[in-house]
């Protein structure tokens, strides 16, 4: 099996170090086009020191065309993008499928791309404070058992393992430890609307999913706003909540996004399990596995009806836009007849 440090250039093997799916689409016509979007969810300042090069093109083939030489790079050089105030992003570096797969990285249909994460200053800063609990949904206690990294070096970590779940991908951990989170786990749904929704009418909608919907909480804040709040219970699936209320800022995803189109209205959309400890573990039961997934339908085919009825952006739980693809593909990839269990 290819060991995980070929997952990065020798000289940046001690880097922590991004591996997913090869970005270039018929939207991003680049490997790195997606990169900036993603880093400026969780980074106000997140903008390229330096673009990378493009890739080679393919050498021209034919007897007219021997001897040229083609007008390219032949050795593309990485790019440098900025993340927060002390940390870059270096890449797209190649990986090949098995190395990827070695990582844990599920597959993908134009290959791999790694990026490096490191510190302006190459001097790491000290990893003093242990792990209160070796357990939690991304792994990171487990990565970082002698001493947790601070301040913006864990944002940058999280920033990444959020970026893997959500492509797909992997994250090496300081060249050593590989973190492949599930992108099952990312079942949670916000949508940002300029549309309100009366409370009544929400219910019902709700209620077309699971049955047992019922109002929970209602109240008028100093503003004269109302927030209020659906829960819907099932005997073994654990719970699907909504939570509506008027906010003051979105996520910074939608930072480039027009006020008056995209807000004020949050509507959360949220599972809560049987046991919700579940939630915190790398590797929940095989039932908190089945029951996820049922909900995972449920949750994405109802903020997938409230957009197409009041319009807003929907977020997914790593602070990204959800895309229409990734919101089918929560549909299409679980049970057909999606209904809880009540």
């Amino acid at each position: 099996m290819p060991q995980p440090e070929a997952a990065a250039p020798p000289e940046r093997a001690a880097d922590h170090t991004l591996v997913v799916p090869d970005l270039a689409d018929s939207t991003a016509q680049a490997p790195h086009a997606a990169m900036p979007g993603l880093a400026a969810a969780w980074f106000s300042d997140a903008a390229w020191l330096r673009e990378p090069s493009g890739p080679p093109a393919p050498r021209p083939r034919g007897a007219r065309f021997r001897g040229a030489t083609p007008d390219v790079d032949p050795d593309p050089e990485p790019g440098v993008l900025r993340l927060g105030e002390r940390h870059t992003l270096t890449g797209p570096f190649p990986v090949d499928a098995d190395r990827a797969a070695a990582l844990g990285a599920r597959a993908a249909q134009h290959g791999f791309r790694a990026w490096t994460i490191a510190p302006v200053d190459p001097v790491r800063a000290e990893r003093t404070q242990r792990p209160a609990t070796y357990d939690d949904r991304d792994g990171l206690s487990r990565a970082f058992a002698a001493g947790l990294p601070e301040g913006e070096e864990l944002r940058v970590v999280r920033w990444a393992v959020a970026v893997a779940r959500k492509l797909g991908g992997a994250v090496l951990v300081d060249g050593r430890t590989p973190l492949a989170p599930d992108p099952g786990a990312a079942v949670d749904l916000s949508l940002y609307s300029a549309h309100a929704l009366d409370p009544a009418d929400l219910l019902g909608q709700v209620r077309g999913l699971v049955a047992t919907a019922e109002p929970e909480e209602r109240a008028t804040s100093a503003d004269g706003s109302l927030s209020y709040a659906i829960r819907a219970r099932t005997s073994y699936d654990g719970d699907l909540r909504v939570r509506v209320a008027h906010v003051d800022r979105v996520p910074r995803a939608l930072g480039v996004l027009e006020w008056r189109a995209y807000g004020p209205f949050a509507y959360h959309l949220s599972w809560i399990p049987q046991d919700p400890d579940e939630l915190r573990t790398e590797h929940p039961s095989g039932l908190h596995l089945i029951a996820r997934g049922r909900m995972s339908t449920i949750v994405a085919r109802l903020a997938t009806a409230l957009q197409a009825r009041i319009a807003g952006v929907l977020v997914d739980d790593g602070g990204f836009v959800a895309t229409g693809a990734e919101l089918a593909a929560r549909v299409e990839g679980r049970h057909h007849q999606a209904r809880a269990w009540v």
